[in-house]
């Protein structure tokens, strides 16, 4: 190799290093490294940014805009909500949500799965007394297995799709994945349902310890006339057992059912008053057909664009010693009183009479512009948004699935190349007010998109000095010892181990020319390696920070990092297997 060759290669497994050591983001390493190459000389500029011009980078984005709009129409969990149905037990709950996530995941992205669906699972396991931690980690690996079976199950495929259309290559089929892809994701399914289930840790719920300390309110909601909890009861309204919430009383007319037994039967109208904290009172919102039961009847204070915000009353606030009703609340700030917090206290009654003190921590349905007009008021000490606080716009759910059906038609069918469908997808999304313009550009993960880019001018230093070539030789027999297969299996693993040291995208498109070129200097079609290398790029289980998912449940599910490794280990091993023997059949030598 010459300098260049070198200076690249040095590059790389700095990057590589400081990547398994977490001295920064994969973003901010990736960004260095090509722009260290560039200035060395040995990318031109316009090799440099071409990567970012990459269709697939772009599809990513819209991609994720469209998994934004399902999640503010309710749409993914009112469909995964279902899943669970009357299952109470561990097994019978990941057998049932498993299979319809792993297939969701074959046309979502994977990252988008877990982020939509964990809260749902999350729920489910808290009301059947279960640990999140038996079910966070198979939730990952389910959304990974069923991501491979086509190209946009993952980002890692459409990275490998771009990088094919690159390299001059015939593009990559939607479903040309799926047959390794549906036998890597049954044996991977299979283990978690037999071993890996045994060796999932069953730690308690960190919400369940800590709970108790977190500022509670009284908040009151009503089951709206044409609400579907109508006629159920609290225990099939998934109303019992709430995570860090309890449902204090049910007020019927001049009737108020207290305690509240697990089979009375909900009406229209029904005001249900809950004690908990603010993230289970938002997650109330949720349920279709149960409003926040406010001092106002006007149907503007509940509309789908309001957030939730707390605010502070201050000493000099002209709302001391008024209840919400008399100081004209909603007309004053153009927002509703939900619920109110009092020095530990949760504060009964009804809404409208609570007469306000100083340090009453008001929890408001409020107009997008409040934060903005209020924040510096002397009539609050402190204005806050609660995260994730807008309610789902239940109204958009059918258009946004049949948005997201006719995307995978139109692919499927290859009327349109997947960039330009994502992109009309993302804005028809926009246009029928599915997601705001504002909720869609906060939905792209720009860190992603920058790893993808400056993952392609990395494969293009490596190819272009000869470095990958170089390993290529490193890793292919000067005999025919193993022969094609065994250089398959090698490069195989070898993408494994870089997803689990580095991250998904960018072990795929270092790998890439290396396998390209491995399977030219073998004489055989490439097609196979590249497949190899898509599959094995996503199938990283042992270590948490080489997939996003594994961060997304790392915290939520309170684990280890031995947690990942105990039971990811033995299923890198079982995908690696079943690629590498399947392969060959689909792609022969």
């Amino acid at each position: 190799m010459t300098w260049q060759g070198w200076f690249t290669l040095a590059v790389l497994f700095a990057v590589i290093i400081a990547m398994a050591l977490e001295t920064a983001g994969p973003e901010v390493l990736l960004m260095g490294a090509l722009f260290t190459l560039a200035a060395a000389g040995v990318l031109t500029p316009e090799e440099t940014f071409a990567g970012f011009s990459n269709q697939s980078m772009a599809t990513i984005g819209a991609l994720l805009v469209l998994a934004a709009a399902l999640r503010n129409t309710g749409a993914m969990e009112a469909t995964f909500g279902r899943v669970f149905g009357r299952t109470r037990h561990e097994l019978g709950g990941l057998l049932r949500f498993l299979f319809p996530v792993a297939a969701a995941s074959a046309f979502l992205n994977n990252t988008t799965i877990v982020a939509m669906t964990m809260p749902v699972v999350i729920d489910w396991a808290r009301r059947n007394r279960l640990s999140p931690a038996r079910f966070l980690i198979p939730l990952s690996y389910a959304t990974i297995l069923g991501g491979v079976i086509t190209m946009i199950g993952t980002s890692t495929n459409l990275t490998v799709a771009g990088l094919m259309l690159q390299a001059k290559m015939p593009p990559m089929g939607f479903f040309e994945l799926a047959p390794v892809g549906v036998p890597v994701c049954v044996v991977g399914l299979a283990y978690l349902l037999t071993i890996g289930r045994r060796l999932l840790p069953d730690r308690k719920d960190p919400t369940q310890e800590f709970g108790e300390r977190q500022r509670e309110y009284t908040v009151a909601m009503m089951v709206a006339p044409a609400s579907p909890l109508a006629g159920q009861s609290i225990e099939d309204a998934g109303l019992r057992h709430l995570p860090g919430l309890f449902l204090v009383e049910i007020e019927r007319g001049d009737t108020i059912l207290s305690p509240v037994a697990s089979d009375e039967i909900l009406r229209a109208g029904d005001r249900l008053v809950f004690a908990g904290l603010v993230s289970t009172i938002v997650d109330l919102q949720r349920f279709r057909g149960l409003l926040p039961a406010t001092e106002t009847t006007d149907p503007a204070a509940l509309a789908p664009e309001r957030s939730m915000i707390e605010a502070v009353i201050s000493n000099s606030s002209p709302l001391v010693g008024q209840s919400v009703r008399d100081a004209n609340f909603r007309t004053v700030y153009d927002a509703a009183v939900i619920a109110v917090h009092r020095n530990g206290e949760r504060v009964r009654g009804k809404i409208g009479d609570i007469r306000l003190r100083p340090g009453d921590t008001l929890l408001l349905r409020a107009a997008p512009g409040f934060l903005r007009a209020h924040h510096n008021s002397s009539d609050f000490y402190l204005v806050s948004e609660v995260a994730d606080s807008e309610p789902p716009r239940y109204d958009r759910s059918l258009v946004a699935l049949g948005v997201l059906a006719a995307l995978i038609v139109v692919v499927t069918f290859d009327r349109l190349p997947i960039s330009i469908a994502a992109f009309l997808a993302a804005g028809v999304l926009i246009l029928t007010r599915c997601v705001s313009a504002a909720q869609a550009h906060r939905s792209v993960e720009w860190p992603l998109l920058i790893v993808i880019g400056a993952a392609f001018g990395l494969a293009t230093a490596m190819e272009k000095t000869g470095v990958a070539a170089a390993i290529a030789r490193a890793f292919t027999p000067e005999h025919a010892a193993l022969g094609p297969r065994g250089a398959l299996a090698a490069i195989y693993f070898l993408t494994v181990l870089l997803t689990e040291g580095i991250s998904n995208n960018a072990a795929a498109a270092l790998m890439f020319p290396i396998g390209v070129a491995t399977a030219q200097r073998l004489g055989v079609d490439a097609r196979g390696f590249i497949m190899a290398i898509s599959v094995a790029a996503s199938c990283g289980f042992a270590i948490p920070f080489g997939y996003q998912t594994h961060l997304i449940v790392y915290g939520p599910g309170g684990y280890h990092f031995r947690d990942f490794v105990r039971v990811g280990l033995p299923l890198d091993l079982a995908c690696g297997l079943t690629a590498v023997a399947v392969i060959p059949m689909v792609w022969p030598f």
